[in-house]
């Protein structure tokens, strides 16, 4: 069965995110009243497996090795039919 993958990739809340902070610094200087902006990553994708189950373990192990930065950032995701 096909099953549909949402992964976001997120830094660390304790470490400082050099990117959210520009982007931050541009959406005030356009106005906006924004704070604590971080940037991370989103992706998508289709996976094959024989139960909802299977598809969320591939997709973790899939995160740990691969996707993110264990020391640096945390990953959370969405594994539906």
């Amino acid at each position: 069965m096909q099953y549909s993958v949402e992964i976001n990739v997120m830094p660390l809340k304790e470490l400082l995110d050099p990117q959210g902070k520009a982007v931050e610094h541009g959406l005030h200087n356009l106005g906006f009243d924004a704070s604590n902006v971080r940037i991370g990553k989103h992706m998508t994708f289709k996976i094959e497996a024989a139960s909802k189950e299977e598809a969320i373990a591939k997709v973790d192990e899939a995160c740990k090795k691969l996707l993110h930065n264990q020391v640096m950032e945390y990953y959370e995701f969405v594994v539906s039919e």
